[in-house]
């Protein structure tokens, strides 16, 4: 999904975004794997039958690179980082999430308040998305407040992300992080921690799912950080439909041939 959104947003080869890709296809009569390089560092890949021979070619083709980590299905992500001569270094989260898909046709009708980011939301926000990395085991301090102010501006530029309305305030909010013609990846889905176990976390993915439905999707995927978040989205209806590997670097690190 992030190598589909990557290509639609930047096209191919490094741009002003952080987010633009380096592709590189392995594959003669066909295509039979994808992997991508982001500009800011991180690895993504499709290689369906976990060939360690494209793993080594793409590791060739890098070596040197200085890389932050990866993100992908977990049995491919785990034979890469060993090609790339990564699989022993340090993470600061390096662990596997249940990944789900949802039909949008069975999301709730009745719509839920919300409305974008905006400037005014900058102060609430950056509390909320430092928690939020806190939460996640992605950043700690104020690593986590820099990514925070960060994150804000992305968000507010893209127009991807939402908060949830009670009483015309915030309550929670949730993102699109990847679009591809009809299909989604959810991701950002917060409450405040003062806000927890009242169930704002199931409406305000619905608000996000109801939003992104009204522009055209018609299928989301989303992975679970925790068990009390799968268990919200398992009661959405969504489905299991594999793992999810997360392998954030603790440094940056350089790939090995």
């Amino acid at each position: 999904m992030f190598l589909r959104s990557n290509l639609l947003a930047h096209g191919i080869g490094f741009g002003d975004d952080d987010h633009s890709t380096r592709f590189f296809i392995w594959g003669q009569d066909r295509i039979q794997g994808i992997f991508g390089l982001t500009k800011k560092g991180y690895l993504m890949a499709q290689l369906p039958d976990c060939s360690p021979e494209a793993a080594q070619a793409f590791a060739g083709r890098i070596a040197g690179q200085i890389v932050l980590g990866m993100t992908g299905a977990a049995q491919q992500v785990e034979m890469i980082l060993d090609a790339l001569g990564l699989g022993q270094a340090g993470y600061r989260l390096h662990h596997d999430e249940p990944l789900y898909r949802l039909d949008l046709g069975e999301i709730p009708e009745a719509p839920i308040p919300f409305r974008a980011l905006s400037e005014a939301d900058r102060s609430l926000l950056t509390r909320w998305f430092a928690d939020y990395f806190e939460d996640t085991d992605q950043a700690k301090g104020q690593e986590a407040r820099d990514m925070a102010s960060d994150r804000i501006t992305t968000d507010i530029k893209s127009g991807r992300a939402i908060v949830m309305l009670e009483d015309d305030a915030p309550v929670a909010m949730a993102a699109i992080n990847a679009s591809v013609r009809d299909q989604v990846q959810v991701g950002g889905v917060f409450v405040p921690r003062e806000n927890r176990n009242c169930g704002l976390g199931r409406k305000v993915t619905t608000a996000v799912l109801q939003k992104a439905r009204s522009e055209g999707a018609n299928k989301a995927i989303l992975f679970a950080n925790n068990p009390p978040a799968a268990r919200a989205y398992e009661a959405m209806g969504f489905q299991q439909i594999g793992w999810y590997r997360i392998a954030l670097l603790q440094t940056p690190q350089k790939v090995l041939s």
